[in-house]
């Protein structure tokens, strides 16, 4: 091991390579509830795209196992550790290298987080679009896991906004995919195949992101429904009618008295509505002028009526701030609630009713409690699932993620695999796509060095 820092310490210098018990925890875990924390042999903190090269060439060398980390805000396990290997932290690369307000992106190193790239693009009027939920994210860690978030329904997802990568190889080649430009025929889109792909086919080390007016007046209208199935049944309505809502979220009645419990929120909701609302829907819009997102919020609050909502009360800002951070921290209170399991199915939006139907019956089946919240847009479900005993709660899982598949979805909407959820993933996905994947990495990575483990 010795050997090694040395040769690592050449790379990036002696106080940027850590090892044994000066490794602090944080770098063994992300916020996978039931993945275990693993101590790496070493942390190597590269300051640029020649220093990560060059570690990946001793890795390479060296047979060592490399994990790449950005914040570690991640709900899959992939970007934890394993024994003996490496993790490349890029938290000294977190420049916004250049706004190139001609064409409208951005290029940023990876180590650079959604707070740090919002406050650097307000001044020019512009804004960045994915929000998963939690802005001490890398931009790194989200082009790997294809993050999403509450903007998906209007703006997509990440990989709707990387134009290009410069990525190292497992061998430690620097090679770059795209530009500055939002079409080409050229070839396999390496762009793509490498967004969501976790960490295991190179590793990112700048990203061309393309950026969008920031759009400067807003509403956000609070539906209360007597039913779920009412609210899911809306969606589609909503979506369609050409308002193009910026969100469009979810929340079932347990999981709304716990976040807004949490936030110390009071809405001001009749006493009345809140004993007889079992769901919520939010819908937020925006546009250029006040006065046509007051007519926007007008003609959507009549639609909502008329799709079966109790009432419809649109929000004061400050409560509305409040209740969309209350909502991006679901996560953080179902955890502290005592979570057991945290899932992100994705179906079509109009099978989002018949998912949660079955996961009723999957929770009590096993004994199970399942409740949650979602982006209800883009038929992106996430779930809590509070069940301590291993076995049952694996069913309980395992019955989820089935009916997700069946309903013509899939595990995951944007958390990733990782080691979370990868026995789910390759016992359901098509075993000729899992083969066909595997025959990718090896092709980028043939000694399986990057983050092994993970995905397959």
């Amino acid at each position: 091991m010795a050997d090694v820092q040395g040769r690592l310490a050449a790379v990036v210098g002696p106080q940027h390579v850590l090892s044994g018990d000066d490794i602090p925890d944080d770098y063994g875990h992300d916020e996978a509830l039931s993945v275990a924390p693993q101590r790496p042999a070493a942390v190597v903190r590269p300051a640029d795209t020649a220093e990560v090269a060059a570690v990946l060439a001793v890795a390479a060398e060296l047979g060592l196992p490399v994990t790449a980390r950005g914040s570690a805000t991640g709900l899959s396990g992939a970007c934890r550790p394993v024994e003996g290997g490496l993790v490349v932290s890029f938290e000294r690369m977190a420049a916004v290298i250049d706004i190139d307000l001609e064409n409208h992106v951005v290029v940023v190193q990876p180590g650079v987080t959604l707070a740090q790239l919002d406050e650097a693009l307000a001044p020019h009027g512009l804004m960045y679009p994915v929000r998963p939920g939690e802005d001490s994210a890398s931009l790194g860690g989200n082009i790997g896991t294809n993050a999403g978030g509450m903007r998906a329904v209007k703006y997509g997802v990440t990989r709707h906004h990387v134009l290009g990568l410069e990525a190292v190889l497992p061998t430690g080649e620097v090679i770059r995919t795209g530009g500055r430009y939002s079409k080409g025929s050229t070839g396999y889109d390496l762009t793509q195949l490498i967004v969501g792909s976790e960490g295991t086919l190179a590793l990112v080390t700048e990203a061309i992101l393309r950026v969008y007016p920031r759009l400067a007046h807003g509403a956000t209208l609070l539906a209360p429904f007597p039913t779920l199935e009412d609210v899911t049944a809306a969606v589609p309505q909503v979506v369609a009618s050409g308002l193009g809502p910026l969100m469009c979220e979810y929340i079932d009645m347990l999981t709304m008295a716990a976040i807004t419990g949490s936030a110390q929120l009071e809405l001001g909701l009749p006493q009345q509505v809140k004993d007889t609302a079992q769901a919520y829907l939010v819908v937020q819009l925006e546009g250029r002028s006040a006065e046509r997102v007051e007519e926007d919020a007008a003609e959507l609050g009549e639609l909502l009526t008329k799709l079966a909502a109790i009432d419809v009360y649109v929000l004061p800002s400050t409560s509305a701030r409040r209740l969309v951070d209350a909502r991006e921290k679901a996560f953080w209170t179902a955890k502290a609630a005592g979570s057991d399991d945290i899932v992100d199915i994705v179906v079509p939006r109009a099978a989002i009713s018949a998912l949660l139907t079955a996961a009723t019956a999957v929770a009590a089946e096993h004994g199970s409690l399942v409740i949650g919240c979602g982006h209800a847009g883009d038929g992106n479900v996430h779930l809590s699932v509070f069940q301590p005993d291993a076995d049952a709660r694996k069913a309980t899982l395992r019955g989820l993620f089935t009916a997700g598949v069946q309903l013509g979805g899939t595990i995951s909407g944007e958390h990733g695999v990782g080691r979370e959820k990868r026995e789910y993933y390759l016992e359901l996905e098509d075993p000729a796509k899992v083969a066909l994947l595997r025959r990718i990495k090896a092709a980028f990575d043939p000694g399986a060095l990057l983050n092994p483990g993970v995905l397959l």
